[in-house]
């Protein structure tokens, strides 16, 4: 939650004590540079000794709370008809009201089921916007994904509550071009990672599934964000200032016909699940699930970590939880835009992201600005952060490669993980780097992967100019920084 000051500043304020700490060490610039040049100027492929602040992701590595990790100490390791699994499917009932769960040991493993089972070639997949895995995946399957995104998703500099949209004009044009036998469903994803971590509003939802369901055709909700999704509408939609989070979180899960996400995310555990209220949707995706994940009561996870995504569930519509990043990150792309900063605005759920191309103005698409830029605030900072630009793109299928529409450098927020002076470092070293841009060029790969190259591409950087970022730092701050 955020407080008030006497000084009239609003600033977030934790809610939770802290019990068990993580010891971290940052780097001097010279081994910085030593570390990303071992990397292949990927991020990704940093050792976590080399890292200050890990903000890669948000995604397994939030702070669990006590009550999930006592919940992990009297779980039930039966290979079937665990009663841990039970705990989960009756968390699922109160919070989501969906009848039937399907364990998953992630969101990407949930993702392969219901690709294998709703895509066939030649489908269309219209979405609010892709997820790197979740394009991977509906692809691969011969799906082609469709996003229909508002005009004001791609505007970085923007006040609008809700770019998370989906184009309800464009919903109506899809469906009439392609017609509904093939489309398997509409996704909508809460929160858009790809493009800030924006909401969707629940009035934008409704009509989404109005459409969807006039054409006979199934709304899919990715609900890995859903606690920051309803965050959101509280505080940003007409009418629902007086909800709470798990009033809104039930409106969204009525709406849809099946939901699928990630527990790393909001409910803080690692692991996944895909839970819907329609029988015939279950049993058309349950056989799959021994196949590629285990068996029916554990999906591929640990018992452990089933106890701790069931408490965790139960925990992420709570406010000071649900808010827990959110309102962090609010404050971490206030302070940016005060320094002058291009930070995507509004805040969104899971990071603060820059917009790399404004950064660094000079670089071309092909130049990966983002990529570029993340390699340069380890430099700068010993922070990990992650590209979201052309490296995060694969190419087509005739090997083509394919320009991002944005190109994003994120700031992850682990939920309970970092405080306020984390956020005045970031912002410091971020501030020194912007009035040194100059000196940051682009990459250029040297090992490129066929598919998710993010992950494990190697790159080099273009004329040396990670050097050159270093002398400078150094100049400025000393060897020893």
């Amino acid at each position: 939650m955020s407080i008030r000051l006497s000084n009239g500043q609003t600033i977030p304020i934790e809610m939770h004590k802290v019990r068990i700490v993580q010891k971290t060490t940052l780097p001097p610039a010279a081994r910085r540079l030593s570390a990303m040049e071992e990397a292949g100027y990927n991020t990704f492929q940093l050792r976590t000794r080399d890292v200050f602040l890990d903000m890669l992701t948000d995604s397994g590595t939030n702070a669990m709370s006590d009550n999930q990790l006592a919940a992990m100490m009297v779980s039930d390791d039966a290979y079937a008809g665990s009663e841990s699994f039970y705990k989960l499917a009756d968390a699922v009932k109160d919070i989501f009201g969906h009848q039937y769960t399907l364990p998953a040991h992630q969101g990407r493993a949930a993702e392969h089921l219901l690709a294998k089972v709703f895509i066939k070639p030649g489908d269309v997949i219209p979405m609010n916007y892709h997820f790197t895995t979740t394009l991977a995946h509906f692809e691969i399957l011969g799906g082609k994904v469709l996003e229909i995104y508002t005009d004001e998703a791609m505007n970085t500099q923007s006040a609008c509550p809700f770019k998370g949209n989906l184009d309800l004009e464009k919903l109506h044009h899809v469906i009439h071009e392609y017609g509904p036998s093939r489309i398997p469903f509409v996704r909508m994803e809460a929160t858009t990672n790809l493009i800030g971590g924006q909401p969707f509003s629940l009035a934008n939802l409704r009509e989404v599934k109005r459409i969807a369901a006039d054409h006979g055709i199934l709304l899919v909700v990715d609900g890995s964000l859903i606690s920051e999704n309803a965050y959101f509408i509280r505080q940003r939609e007409e009418g629902f200032s007086d909800k709470s989070i798990l009033e809104i979180v039930r409106e969204i899960m009525d709406l849809c016909d099946l939901c699928y996400l990630s527990g790393r995310k909001s409910c803080s555990a690692r692991g996944g699940f895909i839970s819907t209220s329609n029988k015939e949707l279950y049993e058309r995706i349950r056989p799959w699930l021994p196949v590629y994940e285990g068996f029916f009561t554990y999906g591929g996870m640990s018992t452990k970590e089933v106890e701790a995504i069931a408490v965790g569930l139960r925990e992420m519509v709570e406010p000071e939880v649900a808010g827990a990043s959110a309102d962090l990150v609010r404050h971490f792309v206030e302070r940016l835009v005060e320094a002058g900063l291009p930070a995507v605005t509004p805040p969104g759920g899971l990071a603060a992201h820059l917009d790399a191309r404004l950064f660094l103005p000079g670089l071309g698409s092909f130049e990966y600005p983002a990529g570029s830029l993340a390699a340069a605030v380890y430099l700068a900072s010993g922070i990990r952060t992650m590209e979201r630009g052309t490296i995060s793109m694969d190419r087509d299928r005739d090997g083509k490669e394919l320009a991002s529409d944005l190109e994003l450098v994120r700031f992850a927020v682990p939920r309970r993980v970092y405080s306020v002076s984390h956020v005045e470092y970031a912002v410091d070293r971020l501030r020194w780097l912007y009035a040194r841009r100059d000196l940051v060029r682009g990459l250029k790969f040297r090992r490129e992967p066929p598919v998710l190259r993010f992950f494990d591409g190697r790159l080099d950087a273009l004329e040396g100019w990670g050097e050159r970022l270093v002398a400078a730092f150094q100049a400025d701050f000393g060897p020893d920084c």
